[in-house]
């Protein structure tokens, strides 16, 4: 297998509305880096035309575009087999109905080259149908508290450039079958390294795409994957010894996404109201005390009444 600087990835899944615009940035992208890259396409037992997407882009670009088949469901497992087959020193998740910037690949490239990091956190902007945008900044790895930001920061596998050799040594590996995989593992990368860095600037386009996932309007039983999901988060800082270090940041962690981002959809359908009860006893379980979570304290008014209000309901 020939070695190359720089693996971007892409699990596909029934993505043919947007595939093509999220191929044409990679590539104007890689053009504009210059340097040795492979894109990895992994259909995920597409339904659509994604696939006749996909070959047309690896006949157009033999050399750079490498297409594989993952046959077990869910974006975890396809990560995980793109991981494996991939050639790159750096690697980077793209999600297949999202965009790059044109320059996103030579900086990220330009500070883990000069950095010497593990990984590279960035900053992206949430374009919205209405092409609103929102920006989500990553926080400065120069900043005292980056650690804790981290954590909190609801980190999708989008917003690292990593360095493979670190990642396979540490066995990262998503959890497969299931949602809420980054989640389980996202935050705990910060616990393995001590050389990491950031970009603050917009490199990722997120595209708040209302049929994706997490933005279903019908129930889907694997919205109750949050909690083996955040019972792995928590076995992860457990096994490296960070519970007392960073209670807090994980405490925090399990409030915001079992009072808030979850709660939307145990409230939402009636299949998911056993939620609410589960999601007490988890707290129960793990923060027993975590009304005076100290980060709970400085969120407004209006947010902290929400989370009460769910947590009571």
């Amino acid at each position: 297998m020939a070695r190359v600087d720089v693996s971007i990835i892409v699990p596909v899944y029934n993505a043919e509305k947007y595939l093509e615009r999220c191929l044409i940035s990679i590539v104007n992208a890689l053009k504009e880096y210059n340097g040795s890259s492979e894109i990895i396409v992994v259909d995920n037992m597409s339904q659509d035309g994604s696939i006749d997407i996909i070959n047309k882009y690896a006949n157009k670009y033999p050399k750079l575009v490498k297409p594989i088949r993952c046959t077990t469901p869910g974006a975890g497992a396809a990560r995980n087999l793109a991981i494996k087959k991939s050639s790159g020193r750096f690697f980077w998740f793209v999600d297949a109905d999202d965009e790059i910037r044109h320059d996103a690949v030579s900086m990220l490239v330009d500070e883990i080259t000069t950095s010497k990091a593990d990984f590279v956190m960035l900053g992206m902007s949430k374009i919205y149908p209405d092409n609103h945008r929102d920006i989500v900044h990553a926080p400065l790895s120069t900043s005292n508290d980056f650690r804790s930001r981290f954590i909190r920061s609801e980190l999708g596998p989008v917003q690292v450039f990593v360095r493979k050799s670190w990642y396979v040594k540490n066995n990262f590996v998503f959890c497969e079958g299931m949602i809420h995989e980054d989640m389980e593992m996202m935050p705990a990368l910060i616990l393995y390294t001590d050389n990491f860095s950031s970009i603050d600037e917009p490199l990722y386009l997120y595209h708040q795409n209302i049929n994706s996932t997490l933005h279903k309007v019908k129930w889907d039983a694997h919205y109750f994957d949050i909690f083996p999901a955040l019972e792995g988060l928590y076995a992860r800082f457990s096994n490296a010894g960070a519970i007392n270090t960073y209670y807090a940041e994980l405490e925090w962690f399990f409030i915001w996404n079992l009072l808030m981002d979850s709660a939307e959809y145990f409230h939402k359908f009636k299949e998911g109201r056993g939620g609410r009860e589960l999601s007490r006893k988890m707290l129960k379980k793990y923060f027993p005390k975590w009304r005076h979570n100290k980060f709970l304290k400085n969120v407004n008014i209006k947010t902290k009444i929400k989370i009460f209000v769910n947590y009571y309901i």
